[in-house]
């Protein structure tokens, strides 16, 4: 069940840039590291309701209702075009406040919703982790270890990229020009990852 194969695996997952990543990254960079952490613990709650979605069968009906999935790509496409034109048009400087539990209930919803509107991730549980799931053995309890493991893995990458990221944070500050860059770039980014979504194929 916890094989290398399993953790390397998770771990090449988690590490690949997605809109998860970009959203921490991009959270660490703008709001802090505090922030970040809270950023990679939203991403990381928003893969639960995928993991209860395969649970309960859900993940097969998008693998097989075209509709469905196309529903919830272009959901999460819009979302995400809502975050590149919201970081784009966001002039306003880099506050060291502490904005307090209101601050990161809102970095967390956004966060989640981000995974939420994510149905690769659905189909990433369907196809994914049955494989590492051994035979004659009661699933569900494997099931469950097994996404718990992706999802601490997930986190500790996540928290990773936002750590770093508001490490840096100082420098970005003193120069109102790599400010603007970056949210341009980021602004990109989700425009990017947009557009890959609503392509994307089952």
């Amino acid at each position: 069940m916890l094989t290398v194969p399993f953790l390397l695996t998770s771990l090449v997952v988690a590490l690949i840039p997605g809109t998860g990543a970009v959203y921490t990254v991009s959270t660490g960079l703008f709001r802090g590291r505090r922030a970040s952490l809270t950023a990679a613990l939203g991403c990381t709650l928003g893969i639960v309701p995928h993991l209860l979605a395969s649970l309960l069968g859900l993940s097969l009906l998008l693998h097989l209702s075209a509709e469905a999935f196309t529903v919830l790509k272009l959901a999460g496409a819009a979302y995400l075009l809502y975050l590149a034109w919201a970081t784009w048009q966001d002039h306003g400087g880099l506050s060291f406040r502490d904005e307090g539990t209101r601050g990161s209930l809102g970095v967390i919803g956004r966060a989640v919703l981000l995974n939420l509107l994510n149905p690769k991730l659905t189909l990433f549980f369907l196809a994914f982790l049955p494989q590492f799931v051994a035979p004659g053995r009661p699933e569900l309890p494997q099931f469950l270890v097994l996404s718990g493991v992706f999802m601490l893995v997930t986190f500790l990458v996540f928290a990773a990229y936002g750590l770093l990221a508001g490490s840096v944070r100082g420098f970005v500050t003193r120069s109102p020009r790599a400010l603007l860059w970056l949210r341009r770039s980021f602004a990109a980014a989700f425009a990017g990852l947009s557009v890959e979504l609503a392509l994307a194929e089952r």
